[in-house]
């Protein structure tokens, strides 16, 4: 049988090792809920709105939902994904930084 010895210096690299992986799964975790689907008021909660801001969401379209019964489902990548069709890049028009730019209305002269 072979004996392993482990130094000072093993343990070290161990314990940097380990650290660096959690704290990269606790970030992750603190960015994404541990649920797909998600009820209004954590989604209120998420984004820090109105019940009344989120039900305008949904009626203009922007953001997809689920009605089982009377309760209201969102998938967080639908969440994810307005976020991203909505950012702003300063320094750049609106109409050009969104992939999913909304219709320009060209004015003709009278």
């Amino acid at each position: 049988m072979i004996a392993n010895i482990i130094t000072f210096d093993d343990l070290q690299k161990f314990k940097t090792d380990f650290l660096e992986e959690l704290v990269a799964v606790l970030e992750q975790r603190r960015t994404t809920p541990a649920r797909k689907w998600l009820k209004s008021h954590e989604v209120r909660r998420l984004l820090t709105i109105s019940p009344n801001t989120l039900q305008a969401l949904r009626e203009d379209g922007l953001l997809p939902y689920t009605k089982i019964g009377g309760v209201i489902y969102y998938d967080f990548d639908d969440i994810k994904k307005m976020l991203d069709q909505h950012k702003t890049i300063p320094g750049i028009p609106e109409d050009q930084a969104s992939p999913i730019a909304s219709p320009t209305i060209k004015k003709t002269r009278s």
